[in-house]
Order: C-alpha cells, then sequence, then structure tokens
C-alpha cells in the first residue's frame, strides 16, 4: 500500500517554515505557506499530559516556545496557550491541524518515541493519534523510527500507509539508546514485521546497501532533510520523494 500521495509533490518539512516570515515549524501558518506551494507536509507528534496529540517536534519546550520543561508534563489546554517563537499562534493539537489542513495536501506523520529508548512501551499516543486520523478524509501516511510506534499504527489504523524513518542511528543522536538497539535499528529489520510501504532515510546516507535492498524490494523511499537544490538534485536519483526545509522544493 504504496502512500502514492506522497511521492508526487515535495514534502514541507516540519510545514513550509520560516522564522523571518513569521511562520514557525510545525505551524498552522507554516501549513498555509506549503498549501498555497502545493507541496505536501511533514509534521511531528507528541503527547500532551492528559492524553492529546499535539503538532510539536521537541520533547522539550525551551527551543521552540518561551517555556521550559517537557511537553508530556503539561495539559492539552496548558500547550494550547503557549505561544510558539517567531509567530502569532499557539501549538496546535492534531484535531485542530487536521480541520486547518482539511485534506487539501498530503500529510506526511511522525510519531515521536515516546518509550524513550525506541522500545517498547509505547502505545497510548498512536492510539489517540489513529482515533483522530482514522475519521479523516484527506491522504494521510504514517511513521516513526520507532518500529514499536509503527506496529502500534498498523493495529490502530490498518489501512493507514505506514513507514520507518530510518537512517545511521548515530550515538551523538541517540544518547538513551543502547548500542546493540541502535546498531539492530540501522538495519531496518522490522519493515516486513510492521508492514511498511516506505522508508523515509537520512539523505547522505541513501547509498547504504539496506536503502538499495529496501528499493529493490519495492519499497517507496523518501527522504530527510533535503536543505539546498543541489542535494536535492543528488538524491533523488535514489529517492521518490524529498522532505526539504530552507529552500524551495
Amino acid at each position: 500500500m504504496t502512500p502514492k500521495a506522497l511521492l508526487k509533490a515535495p514534502i514541507a518539512h516540519r510545514t513550509l517554515h520560516d522564522i523571518s516570515d513569521g511562520r514557525p515549524e510545525n505551524s498552522l501558518a507554516g501549513a498555509a505557506a506549503a498549501i498555497k506551494q502545493g507541496y505536501a507536509i511533514e509534521l511531528d507528534l507528541q503527547m500532551s499530559k492528559d492524553g492529546v496529540p499535539m503538532v510539536f517536534h521537541d520533547y522539550s519546550l525551551e527551543r521552540l516556545t518561551d517555556e521550559t520543561g517537557a511537553v508530556a508534563q503539561r495539559t492539552a489546554e496548558q500547550l494550547g496557550a503557549i505561544r510558539l517563537k517567531h509567530g502569532n499562534e499557539c501549538i496546535p493539537t492534531l484535531e485542530d491541524f487536521l480541520k486547518f489542513i482539511n485534506g487539501r495536501v498530503p500529510l506526511l506523520i511522525e510519531i515521536k518515541d515516546q518509550d524513550g529508548a525506541l522500545g517498547p512501551n509505547v502505545g497510548a499516543l498512536e492510539q489517540a493519534s489513529c482515533k483522530l486520523l482514522n475519521n479523516y478524509n484527506g491522504a494521510c501516511a504514517l511513521m516513526s523510527f520507532n518500529p514499536h510506534t509503527v506496529a502500534k499504527c498498523a493495529e490502530f489504523a490498518p489501512d493507514i500507509p505506514r513507514g520507518l524513518t530510518t537512517g545511521t542511528f548515530l550515538a551523538q543522536n541517540w544518547l538513551f539508546v543502547p548500542e546493540g538497539r541502535r546498531m539492530e535499528l540501522a538495519g531496518i529489520p522490522d519493515y516486513d514485521r510492521v508492514g511498511a510501504c516506505f522508508i523515509s532515510h537520512h539523505v547522505m546516507h541513501l547509498e547504504d546497501a539496506v536503502v538499495t535492498y529496501r528499493k529493490q524490494q519495492g519499497a517507496a523511499i523518501l527522504c530527510w532533510t533535503v536543505r539546498t537544490a543541489m542535494i536535492e538534485e543528488t538524491a533523488r536519483k535514489i529517492a521518490d520523494n524529498v522532505t526539504f526545509e530552507g529552500y524551495l522544493a
């Protein structure tokens, strides 16, 4: 079940954000800009203290807002009152984001790991997100670095295309994940088990043997994150589509 809608237009990473124009990442303003350009949209989900999917990338608030502390320690109501830096809006819920998009462009939705070490202690965010998405009429696909999350998506939303976010899983990017687990995940061993139909791989490692193998086996290949037209040109020799930011793909 290839996410065909996500293989057409380039995918704006965390919406088409540009803080110089008042468009923070994962914002409705960034989404509006992507829609205007005809791009698909990649977004991230974290969970509030009371179990509501929030459109937000980081686990903590300080980089993207003037608040500090963990997203998971605030209720949806509290998070919805926190203003994003460089913009005129607050952190949106997934429900509000879906209402705003209303099927106008495809969505690539990354569920951020809630286990802490890419392990099996997940399910609540996946279930809450899939409940909303099962009632959404627009084109969308789900993905995560955590294969256990993708397996939960298969359970809660079997008809929504799903994939694995992949890369080299270097230690500096995954401080709380044991080396053995990182090495295991780099080989993308869970692709078939979770019923994936695509991977979104680190753009600088598209020539990895594991990517070649999955492509030969019929997987759609997306990549993250392309930041120049030159890199995009090279990536498209392998990837079926790109997730981009910082320029217009």
